[in-house]
C-alpha cells in the first residue's frame, strides 16, 4: 500500500479558560515538533517552552521526534499544578490506609 503524500492532523492545547484546536496538513513522516510550529500555537501561547512542556497523542506521552499518522491528535500539556500524590494525601484527610 502507497504512503499518502500528505496527512491531516490536530493540534491542541487546553487551558482553564480556552482551547487551541488547528488542523494541519504535513507531508508525510512530519513530527510531533513539526506539527506544532506548522499550527501556530507557538505564536499565540508564546509561554510554551517546548524543551518543557511535554506533548502527546490522544493522551499517551510522546517525543518532539515522533511520526505521526493521518488524523493524530496532537496534544500539549501543561505542567501539573499540584503532585497527585500530595493532592491525594490531602483529601484523605492524613489518614493511614
Amino acid at each position: 500500500m502507497a504512503q499518502p503524500e500528505a496527512i491531516t492532523v490536530q493540534v491542541c492545547h487546553a487551558l482553564p479558560d480556552s482551547a487551541f484546536l488547528q488542523s494541519v496538513v504535513l507531508p508525510a513522516g512530519a513530527t510531533v515538533e513539526q506539527a506544532i510550529r506548522a499550527s501556530g500555537l507557538l505564536q499565540v501561547h508564546a509561554a510554551i517552552d517546548l524543551a518543557v512542556n511535554q506533548v502527546g497523542i490522544y493522551g499517551k506521552k510522546k517525543k518532539l521526534d515522533t511520526v505521526l499518522r493521518a488524523y493524530d491528535r496532537v496534544e500539549v500539556y501543561r505542567p501539573l499544578q499540584a503532585d497527585p500524590k500530595d493532592a491525594r494525601r490531602r483529601r484523605a484527610g492524613g489518614k493511614a490506609a
